[in-house]
Order: C-alpha cells, then sequence, then structure tokens
C-alpha cells in the first residue's frame, strides 16, 4: 500500500514525529550524560542547549548581528598513518562575525576529562583559533536579552 502525503503526514502527527517542532526524542538507551536529543528544523541536536544555541545563532543571523554560522566543522588534531587513523575534534559551531572574525564554539553542560584532553590538543595545534564553550547559564543569559524580538518577519 502506497500513502498520500497527508496519510504520511497524518501518521507523524499523531506518532509525534513531525520534523522541525523541537520534539525531544526519547532515547532507547539512557544517555551518558542525561542530555535528550532534540530535533529542531529537521536537525537532530545531541542536547537541548546545542538546539537552543543553534535558535540563538538563527535569530542573531536574522538580526545581522553575525555573518553567519556552520554546524560541526571537523578539525584533524593529529594526522592518521598507515593503518592508524587521524584524531578529529569536530566542536558543534563555528560562528562568523560581521568583523571578519570567527569563534569555534562547543556547547557544554559539563566539561569531561576527555574534553579538556581534546582542548589542550587543539589549542595546540591551533593555537590562533579561539574556542569558546558554552555552558547552560551562558546561553540561557543570551535568550533572555533577545527576549521580545521577533524572528519572523
Amino acid at each position: 500500500m502506497r500513502w498520500t502525503e497527508e496519510q504520511y503526514t497524518e501518521y507523524l502527527r499523531k506518532n509525534n514525529k513531525l520534523p522541525g517542532k523541537g520534539l525531544i526524542l526519547t532515547p532507547v538507551k539512557k544517555q551518558k550524560y542525561n542530555n535528550n536529543r532534540v530535533r529542531v528544523d529537521g536537525i537532530l541536536f545531541d542536547s537541548q542547549l546545542e538546539a537552543d544555541y543553534y535558535n540563538d545563532l538563527k535569530l542573531q543571523l536574522k538580526m545581522s548581528t553575525i555573518k553567519g554560522f556552520c554546524r560541526q566543522p571537523e578539525f584533524i588534531l593529529q594526522e592518521g598513518f598507515g593503518d592508524i587513523m587521524p584524531i578529529t575534534y569536530r566542536p558543534d559551531f563555528i560562528v562568523f562575525f560581521l568583523d571578519g572574525t570567527y569563534e569555534i564554539v562547543d556547547t557544554k553542560g559539563f566539561e569531561t576529562d576527555e574534553f579538556k584532553r581534546t582542548q589542550k590538543l587543539f589549542k595546540a595545534k591551533f593555537p590562533k583559533l579561539r574556542l569558546t564553550v558554552e555552558k547552560n547559564e551562558k546561553v540561557n543569559k543570551r535568550a533572555e536579552a533577545f527576549e521580545g524580538q521577533e524572528l519572523w518577519d
């Protein structure tokens, strides 16, 4: 049996699976750091904090306070050789500002020992790049500053 687009949309609506509605997906197993995976604009984020930061960046882009942003750029911290894979780091965002500068942003509920090691490797390999760790408190304060601003015309 083939479904029409309307039938499929109705099925998704009944089962709370419509993309882009900020749905919190129920994980099959408990997440390691008690984060909830969230889908916004059809993009699956690893945490509510990352999704909130994404929405904040969209608002800043709409208000022309930033030039743009990119999700999950990949940096090679150590080259691979032979059968050994390279060591890579994938932060959450890179934000491009109007003055031509940019900032690498990683959202964290808390910093793990693994992240601290990765951060040291990143700073050693790319000393001129600015890496910022965004935590819950910072994102919430920025959201309050934009409160009342219209995102959509």
